[in-house]
Formats: structure tokens, sequence, C-alpha cells
């Protein structure tokens, strides 16, 4: 009977994967009952369990999880060859669970509505507009940078600790939601993961752990990009699993904060966003372009890029290769290459409210 259970377990996987294959054609559905509805209940059961938690129960769980997983090989290798099926069998059931319980918590939101139909936002856009929306970003940013710094050459430099900035992420969420209700950002469960060095190595600067809903941000990023990544990773646990979307939204939250160095960072990661994909269109136009930014702004983009530089090593790709076929499987066919779709949506809503 016991084996009999476990078949069904392990099996289940198959009519798992086909109901996601179904989902996909219904995001209304998915948009209406489990994204605003039962993952909204299930996210804040999970902030309100582990969110006032000073260090990450996730990491910890992953920790015992990998050190579980390795004992178990080691203690059953030797089935491998006695006895195949059944140790498939056993390694297909914890497979099956895994992905059961990542749907449910938290990854049917890759199924939902796209953000530019919920927010009733364009999503196409010519070049002119980008060239546009850029030309206001540069002047928004300059202005910014120009009330930090005497001298439009420094870059600026946060006079904040992280986890002063963590602490102060949620009030750009408080505001936004007074315009985009649905945004509300309530009990808070944002933390520093306590594998920092690994995570920038494998060269990312935050993530969600789906199976406590806490989001993880990478301690060691500098402090310029910490408002921009730490609203990304709450936009996440909002139910915003396209990354794409989560860097609208993040920018959003960051934008709308009360603090100037959050505006600061907010519309220099619009602009650095825009200014790429000026660079793709239109070449020479992204140099006269680049010529205008101050060349403060300039430094603090180079200091995020000598930061990722000196931690690039052989395995980098290979993580962002996994994660890009793991964003594919996801229902975001662009892959990582979507992280570029925040450029439609950060245009069309300039479009509608210039700066």
């Amino acid at each position: 009977m016991q084996n009999y259970k476990k078949s069904f377990i392990a099996f289940s996987i198959f009519p798992q994967i086909l109901l996601l294959k179904i989902l996909a054609n219904y995001p209304s559905f998915v948009e209406s009952v489990y994204s605003n509805g039962i993952y909204k209940l299930i996210s804040k059961l999970m902030h309100y369990a582990f969110g006032w938690l000073p260090f990450s129960i996730g990491d910890i769980f992953y920790t015992i999880a990998v050190i579980y997983i390795l004992r178990w090989l080691v203690i059953n290798r030797k089935r491998i060859i006695k006895d195949t099926k059944q140790w498939l069998l056993d390694v297909l059931t914890v497979i099956s669970i895994g992905y059961f319980a990542f749907h449910v918590l938290w990854a049917f939101n890759y199924y939902r509505l796209p953000l530019h139909k919920s927010l009733n936002i364009k999503h196409k856009y010519t070049t002119e507009q980008l060239i546009n929306t850029t030309a206001q970003l540069i002047t928004k940013a300059n202005t910014i940078h120009a009330s930090l710094s005497k001298n439009d050459t420094l870059k600026i430099s946060f006079p904040y600790t992280k986890n002063e900035l963590l602490q102060l992420t949620p009030k750009g969420y408080n505001n936004l939601s007074k315009k985009y209700p649905h945004l509300a950002y309530q009990p808070k469960s944002l933390k520093k993961s306590i594998y920092s060095l690994p995570l920038t190595y494998m060269g990312f600067s935050g993530y969600l752990n789906p199976f406590t809903n806490e989001a993880q941000i990478d301690g060691l990023i500098p402090k310029f990009k910490y408002p921009t990544t730490a609203s990304h990773e709450i936009a996440h646990q909002l139910g915003y699993a396209a990354e794409n979307e989560a860097n609208f939204i993040g920018f959003m939250a960051a934008m709308h904060h009360e603090d100037i160095y959050f505006n600061y960072s907010a519309y220099t990661f619009a602009l650095r966003h825009c200014l790429h994909e000026v660079y793709k269109r239109n070449p020479e136009q992204y140099d006269d372009l680049v010529s205008k930014v101050n060349k403060g702004i300039l430094k603090n983009y180079q200091e995020v890029q000598n930061f990722w530089n000196s931690y690039k090593n052989p395995t980098e790709p290979l993580f962002k290769t996994t994660y890009n076929n793991f964003l594919k499987a996801n229902n975001q066919s662009g892959g990582m290459k979507s992280y570029s779709y925040v450029v439609a949506l950060l245009v069309n809503y300039f479009e509608a409210n210039p700066l």
C-alpha cells in the first residue's frame, strides 16, 4: 500500500505539468482566483510566520535540505544498481512534492495576466518614444543628482547602512499603494541572505524563497543598488513572478518613495535600462544621450559594474544559463532577455504620465 501511494505521488508530476500547460491559456482565471485570491492569503500567512525573524529561515531550510539530500545519496548509493526502480521512484516522489509545493505556494503567478493588461499600460513603443523618454529620464536623474551633490562629477554615496535601507524600502510601497491598492505591502519579510557571497559569485543580487516567501537580498551589493533590488524582490512577494514586471514595479515603488536617495536609485535604474535599449537601436543617438548624463551618475553605474567584475568566475555563465532555462520553462519565453521588456512598460508609463 505504501509503495502504491509513493507511486501515485511520484507520477502525479505528469498531470501537474499538463495542468500548467492548460492554465497558461487562462491568465484571467489565474489572476482572479490565485494571484488576487489564494496567493494573497498564503503570502500573508508566510510573512506573519517568518517575516519577524531577523535571519532567513528559508536559507536555513535550503541548508538542511541540501545536507539531507547529500546524506540520503550517500546512504542509498548502492541502491542505484541493486534497486534502480525503487531508487528512481523515491527521487521522483521528492521532485513531485517539491514541484507541487513550488507552484501552489508561489509559482502559479507565472501564469497570471501580463502587467500591461492589469495596469492598462500599452506594451509597444517606437524608437522616437524611447529616445524622448530617455531624454526626460536624463533630465530628472541629473536634477536629483544635483540636489544630492554640488559637483556633477561625483558619484552619490548613500548615508544609510544596508540594514537601514532594508527597513526604509517598504515605505515606497506604502505610497505606491495609494494609487494601486493591490500593491500594499504588509507585513514585511525582507532580509539579507546568509549566502550572499555564493549568491554574488553566481551573479545574482537577490531572490525570493518560494517556500517561505522571504525576500532575500545579496548583502554585498553596493548600497546604490539596494533600493531597487529590495523593491524588485518585494514585487515578487506581491505575486509578480516575471522579472520584467518585478523590475517595473520595483522602480515604481522606489520612485514613489519619500526619500530622495531612493528616488535617485529609481530614476537612474530606469535610465540605465532605457539607455541600453537606445544603444541596441541607435548607437549614434546613444552616444549623444550619454554625453548629457552627469558624470557622477556614470560613476555610480561604473561602481556597480566594477563590483560584479570583481566576482566574475567560470561558473557564473553556468548559473545564468540554468536560470535562463528555468525562466523559459516557467512561461517566460524570452528567458533572461525578458528583463529588457521593462523598457516597454517604462516608456508607455511615462507617455501617459510625463515627467
